[in-house]
């Protein structure tokens, strides 16, 4: 069995825009695993909310029975959007996915 009592772990807390937030204690060697040279830790936690939130999003859009309200289609754009400013590639680019 793996011994996780030694592996170190730090905490990065998410404010939202009323003030409220939530904190999430993530190994930093995880976030390591995931980053670039250049990148800050806190970039790499960002990057991966973002592409989450997409991937959540995409799956509501195109794997749900059904036609999504235009609501929901919007706020999928508006995310695919906000990942490709951030990010520099599209959702599509960056999974290999299409619809």
């Amino acid at each position: 069995m793996v011994d996780t009592d030694s592996v170190e772990t730090e905490t990065y807390t998410i404010e939202g825009p009323d003030g409220n937030n939530d904190e999430i204690e993530l190994p930093p060697g995880l976030i390591d695993l995931l980053r670039e040279e250049d990148e800050s830790r806190e970039t790499v936690v960002g990057d991966m909310a973002i592409v989450s939130f997409v991937q959540q999003a995409h799956a509501a859009v195109h794997h749900t029975q059904g036609e999504p309200s235009d609501d929901v289609a919007a706020i999928e754009e508006k995310a695919r959007e906000l990942f490709e400013e951030r990010i520099g590639i599209t959702f599509e680019q960056a999974t290999g996915h299409s619809h």
